[in-house]
């Protein structure tokens, strides 16, 4: 029995997932809604040397724990507790600390790859897909990965060439057709998070009720 609504925002790198899931979750209480990233469930390669780390394929399904995803998202919805993984983008790994999570009825899960695994896909109550222009996405990523995960801009450049645009073209452009939103711009679209918070406050009052 499910006791919380899952909701997934998938778009591709820098299209605006997070800045679109935090406009609108952030005037709902903290103990109501919360926000899970995907990247949250990336394999820890520990016992891989950390030259190979660096040239590894984060943007492949197979870059992600979907089983653990799954797992944690199915308990979620049970109204279960879980233990999500904090993941140290400098090193690949997984730290030794996890947030836990428990008793939210709205879980918002973002990713580029929300969208991908059919069983995830089943469990997602509704469906969003961020569609935002290549350029932007790119420059948004550089900006991110540079300031925030100590990265250089060849490095940048050279990941997003070899993988990131051939895998969004891959695998995540195509689960836009799973969609049940689409929205331009992410979180900058105000009239869709304006939209979007209404739903979620129906979505609430609901959950009380049952």
């Amino acid at each position: 029995m499910k006791n919380s609504i899952l909701i997934g925002i998938a778009g591709g790198t820098g299209s605006g997932k997070t800045s679109m899931a935090k406009n609108i979750v952030k005037d709902f209480s903290p103990d109501q809604v919360v926000i899970i990233e995907q990247d949250s469930y990336y394999h820890d390669l520990k016992k891989i040397p950390m030259d190979a780390r660096n040239h590894h394929n984060f943007d492949h399904p197979d870059a992600y724990d979907f089983e653990m995803l799954k797992k944690q998202m199915k308990e979620l919805l049970e109204g279960k507790s879980v233990s999500v993984p904090i993941y140290d983008y400098k090193t690949h790994t997984r730290k030794k600390e996890a947030h836990h999570i428990s008793g939210h009825k709205i879980i918002v899960l973002e990713g580029i790859m929300v969208l991908v695994d059919p069983e995830l896909r089943d469990m997602t109550d509704i469906k969003m897909y961020i569609h935002t222009a290549g350029d932007i996405r790119f420059i948004r990523r550089m900006t991110r990965d540079i300031h925030e995960r100590g990265r250089s801009i060849d490095s940048v450049i050279q990941q997003y060439l070899e993988t990131v645009r051939p895998m969004h073209e891959e695998f995540v452009e195509p689960t836009m057709h799973y969609a049940d939103i689409i929205i331009p711009e992410g979180g900058q679209n105000k009239v869709a998070v304006d939209l979007f918070k209404t739903k979620l406050r129906s979505l609430l009052r609901h959950l009380r009720k049952d």
